[in-house]
């Protein structure tokens, strides 16, 4: 079948309202996951040792089921405890959720990184363990994970048409609606294909720039 322009320009503003859609829940499950991720490493790192046991064991449940059975567990499950969550909440809550779980690894990389002088200095000038974090650890473990989370926000979004399995009109799902109506899917496909190339290419280099900004002055070049 003859690939046709003609509909391709059709059905291009369905399918760049629905990349709007991919681009929120990609955002917002981001967010979630640098939250929960810092949760998550806090609770690794404290000194009680069933919490820590406690974090890793949630940690490796969620990075080892895979994301979809998350979605359908929020999704199908949980209003049988009388907790029903929008199809768009459900889809931000697991993706922030799954990926918060790599985030955890990234940060604990990141805190690792810190000398321990920087911690021994923490407690001799009295700074309580939330003012430590803010203050001194934070802002030296960060820069040198933003490519980490950056790849983590970029599998993210390339994990989105998952959503589509509770019925969240991302892209994907929306280019198999087009497909399924009009017994062509070459071109909305494609199309999709090509948004989230595009998408990703787009995100590289914002994450070297974000890099480059928070890296320590003596160490650009």
């Amino acid at each position: 079948m003859e690939f046709s322009f003609e509909l391709l320009w059709e059905i291009l503003p369905q399918l760049l309202r629905a990349t709007v859609v991919t681009l929120e829940a990609t955002f917002c499950g981001f967010a979630i996951s640098l939250v929960v991720g810092l949760v998550m490493v806090s609770f690794m790192r404290a000194h009680r040792r069933w919490i820590r046991i406690a974090a890793r064991l949630v940690m490796e449940f969620l990075r080892a089921t895979p994301l979809l059975v998350q979605v359908y567990f929020l999704f199908f499950v949980l209003p049988e405890f009388g907790i029903s969550l929008s199809p768009f909440l459900t889809g931000v809550i697991a993706l922030g959720c799954h990926y918060g779980a790599y985030a955890a690894e990234a940060y604990r990389a990141g805190l690792e990184a810190v000398p321990k002088g920087q911690w021994e200095a923490a407690v001799s000038l009295n700074y309580g363990r939330l003012a430590t974090y803010r203050h001194i650890v934070l802002p030296q473990a960060l820069p040198p994970i933003v490519p980490s989370l950056g790849n983590i926000a970029i599998s993210m979004l390339k994990d989105t048409p998952i959503l589509a399995a509770v019925t969240v009109t991302e892209l994907m799902f929306v280019a198999n609606e087009i497909g399924s109506e009009r017994f062509q899917y070459t071109e909305p496909v494609t199309a999709a294909a090509l948004i989230y190339l595009v998408l990703s290419l787009a995100a590289a280099p914002l994450i070297n720039l974000i890099d480059r900004r928070l890296r320590p002055q003596e160490t650009r070049a």
